[in-house]
């Protein structure tokens, strides 16, 4: 892993922190030194990663568990968790790939997957955005996915959404740049979570047939996701916002 000093000690809140990319976004700012912070519906899960990271001997995260599709709820766990501070970076992991034929969709489905997908990035970054303009500086990732770039059938609802990541990036980095803010957004491949160790259990030549559309022949770990916004989130990458960066082991 990098060592990037300028995270030390900047507040790092990270929704969806209890599992997958969003534990392993967790331990990688516990070992920057950052003052970690995550949101996350399952309270086992954040309980294991908050134990895991002090487990290290790192500072303990601090986490508040809540439903981010309650929207009132989710701001009320963001200043708790902020005590006042502004925070430094804002990382908007939380998500749900759940697949849905086209013809089975319902409205009420519909309204589900874009406040599980889409809603609270929105007002996550409305509620950091004020304190970070009042601090002249600041960083928002949003992550995507590759599955809109690649036109992925069974997740049309998901798919539809994840584009529009792209384009609330786009526009969050014109609104805020004025600021000192920065927004990107991260749109990685198919990263091997439990989640999705778990998928490709039920289909076992699903690993090898999607290690042959990559030009690298290694299958993604929430890690490698972890390292890229890292970089997005120090002062390294001091000039970069608007952008959509793609890790996918060379898939698009």
């Amino acid at each position: 892993m990098a060592v990037y000093p300028s995270l030390r000690g900047r507040a790092v809140l990270i929704s969806g922190g209890g599992a997958g990319i969003g534990a392993a976004m967790v331990e990688a700012f516990a070992w920057q030194g950052a003052q970690t912070l995550f949101l996350e519906l399952d309270a086992a899960a954040a309980e294991a990663t908050a134990r895991r990271v002090a487990g290290l001997g790192l500072p303990a995260p601090r986490y508040r568990v809540c439903d981010l599709r309650d929207i009132p709820a989710s701001l009320r766990a963001v200043e708790q968790l902020l005590e006042g501070r502004a925070a430094d970076a804002l990382i908007n992991n939380a998500g749900n790939d759940q697949a849905q034929p086209f013809g089975e969709v319902g409205v009420a489905d519909w309204d589900d997957r874009v406040a599980v997908n889409l809603r609270h990035q929105f007002f996550l970054a409305q509620a950091v955005a004020a304190p970070m303009r009042a601090a002249g500086r600041g960083v928002i990732v949003n992550l995507g996915s590759i599955s809109w770039m690649l036109g992925v059938t069974g997740v049309p609802v998901y798919a539809t959404l994840k584009s529009a990541v792209a384009g609330l990036t786009k526009s969050l980095a014109r609104e805020l740049g004025g600021d000192g803010i920065r927004v990107n957004a991260i749109a990685p491949g198919w990263v091997l979570t439990e989640r999705q160790l778990e998928k490709g259990r039920r289909d076992p030549d699903k690993f090898t047939r999607y290690l042959e559309r990559q030009c690298l022949k290694t299958h993604l770990r929430p890690g490698d996701v972890a390292e890229l916004a890292l970089w997005l989130c120090a002062d390294e990458s001091a000039m970069c916002t608007g952008q959509t960066f793609i890790v996918d082991g060379g898939v698009i």
